[in-house]
């Protein structure tokens, strides 16, 4: 059951609505199942001859009373709205029902508490099966104002405890969830045939460029770059940006573009948390240094494993820091990435906006290795080898842990959306380990070498050697040790070292697991080799790498595609 709770201005204006046809024809028999006062309420649904503006009068007593007192001065923002509706496949309420559920609504929101005969006005009119529209103006008859602090919030409780009682819960929140589109916004994207409304749109651009820029500045030139519209607001005293909006391309009401200000996109894009993500300055003037095309891969599954490690800490400011992340790495990692396992990161990616915050204030400044990292991914080249898979692999596992972490804190929410992004990552793996599996099983090294490998095995990890050995992957396995050699590791000690990282004990598919660990093992031969050239050249000043373009849809790709 949701509540959506959100206040006005015109009680005519929303009577209209309420028991007019609806927008698309969509409201059927509107009618008054609970109010104040069901004898003094007139119901334009049920009685001819009552009309909106009668009852309009009755709701607005209390207001013009209190407009008198304020010298013809209206209370500002007096109309209070809650939309309630069931989720789907909940079984249909009776009027009876949802009369009851109306009553404790307005009760627990302080908009009329149970046993207070001051209380405001209100009314719950029922137009479709599946929900009300509960309805109050905000002035007591005392001439006082309710006590409506945190309703949206309360509105919920009371709904979860209703869930309880007989209907599919649905998962509490804390509000840290993004604002759901309004009626008229999924309304205006249907008109124009989009699959998502304007406000949607933007916040998935906002993460996808806030997960590559490295300061606010160069968020807002490439927002504007992909003909999105942004207009900072600047504080009166100080001169200084305090905030910003942002308008779709081509959104317009009345001539004039529909701005959307970053909180209300998501909580964590708003200007001062962007500003705690993005590192200082020198660090953004930073020039991207030319290194070995696989560094960058490296250095990412590197920080995707610590962050594993961090979610077992206990520090939970430190793990949120580090989940957030986490989210640009998911961004940046669909970013440079090629295949059809592209569009799985991408949902990924989306899916997990939602799991990388939480009521626990993130501590961004111990995540900045991980962030820095992230933001590598996207000026990195194509993966060499295997890599790819690897970090898909190590970003899978992460996901899990975050569920897991999640869930362990009450966060239901965030550990759906966390669940959602794993079946997505882990389509991701399967549509690109497969192949680089069989070729690496198709180049397995002779029996002799395979014999060799077995044996420094069984010396490394004699407690899974059995397993491993069983495992499918372990043809592939043998392929990854012998080109690990090759660069320089040694077998038996390679494979204690990546065995130790995480236990083996879990694992449904060992070899698989080992073979993706080593796999992101650098090259000790090219480092060597590195560090030599390096002492006998002269240095060149690395040039500044430009920003790569977000992987996200361009204005002219927002249409519907059936």
């Amino acid at each position: 059951m949701v509540p959506d709770v959100s206040t006005g201005s015109s009680t005519l204006g929303l009577i209209n609505y309420l028991f007019g046809k609806g927008r698309r024809d969509e409201h059927t028999d509107p009618h008054i199942v609970a109010a104040w006062d069901m004898a003094g309420a007139p119901d334009p649904g049920r009685d001819p001859t009552a009309t909106y503006t009668q009852l309009a009068r009755r709701l607005d007593h209390h207001v013009d009373l209190r407009t008198r007192e304020l010298g013809g001065k209206q209370p500002p923002q007096h109309v209070w709205h809650c939309p309630v509706r069931t989720a789907p496949g909940d079984r249909y309420l009776t009027d009876a029902e949802w009369a009851e559920v109306a009553r404790r609504v307005v009760s627990a929101t302080g908009i009329a508490p149970e046993g207070d005969d001051k209380a405001c006005r209100w009314i719950a009119v029922r137009h479709a099966d599946d929900h009300i529209h509960i309805m109050a103006t905000t002035v007591r008859a005392d001439g006082r104002r309710p006590r409506t602090n945190r309703d949206g919030w309360r509105a919920q409780l009371e709904c979860r405890k209703i869930e309880a009682e007989g209907l599919r819960r649905l998962k509490s929140g804390d509000l840290t969830a993004p604002r759901t589109p309004t009626g008229a916004e999924r309304a205006k994207a249907e008109r124009q045939g989009r699959e998502e409304t304007a406000r949607e749109w933007l916040r998935e651009q906002a993460y996808a460029v806030a997960a590559v820029v490295r300061s606010i500045d160069e968020y807002f030139t490439v927002l504007r770059s992909l003909g999105i519209q942004v207009r900072p607001r600047i504080g009166p005293e100080t001169g200084e940006v305090t905030g910003y909006s942002l308008a779709a391309p081509g959104d317009t009401a009345n001539g004039e573009p529909v701005w959307y200000g970053g909180s209300k996109l998501a909580p964590d894009l708003s200007y001062n948390r962007l500003c705690e993500r993005f590192p200082t300055q020198d660090v953004a003037d930073r020039p991207q240094q030319v290194a070995d095309p696989a560094e960058p891969w490296h250095r990412a599954e590197t920080a995707i494993r610590d962050a594993q490690t961090v979610l077992d800490s206990g520090d939970d400011d430190v793990a949120q820091g580090h989940l957030d992340a986490f989210g640009d790495a998911l961004h940046n990692l669909a970013l440079a990435t090629n295949g059809e396992h592209r569009a799985e990161l991408q949902a990924a990616a989306r899916a997990f906006n939602r799991a990388r915050r939480s009521a626990i204030r993130a501590d961004h400044q111990a995540a900045t290795a991980f962030r820095e990292a992230a933001k590598e991914l996207a000026y990195a080249t194509h993966a060499p080898g295997g890599l790819t898979v690897a970090l898909i692999f190590a970003a899978l596992h992460l996901a899990r842990a975050a569920a897991k972490w999640h869930e362990q804190h009450g966060h239901e929410q965030q550990a759906a959306a966390a669940e959602e992004a794993l079946r997505h990552l882990q389509a991701g793996y399967q549509q690109t380990a497969q192949p680089v599996l069989a070729d690496l099983t198709r180049r397995a090294p002779s029996a002799t070498t395979t014999n060799r490998f077995e044996q420094d095995l069984r010396a490394a990890l004699p407690d899974h050697a059995d397993r491993i050995l069983a495992d499918a992957a372990w043809p592939a396995l043998t392929t990854t040790l012998a080109r690990a050699e090759t660069a320089g590791h040694n077998p038996r000690h390679l494979l204690a070292e990546v065995a130790a990282r995480r236990e083996l004990d879990s694992a449904e598919r060992p070899a698989e697991v080992l073979n993706w660990r080593i796999t992101v093992q650098p090259n000790r031969r090219a480092q060597a080799a590195r560090s030599r050239s390096s002492r006998i050249t002269t240095p060149v000043t690395p040039t500044p790498q430009p920003t790569p373009t977000p992987l996200i849809e361009r204005p002219a790709e927002r249409g519907r595609r059936r």
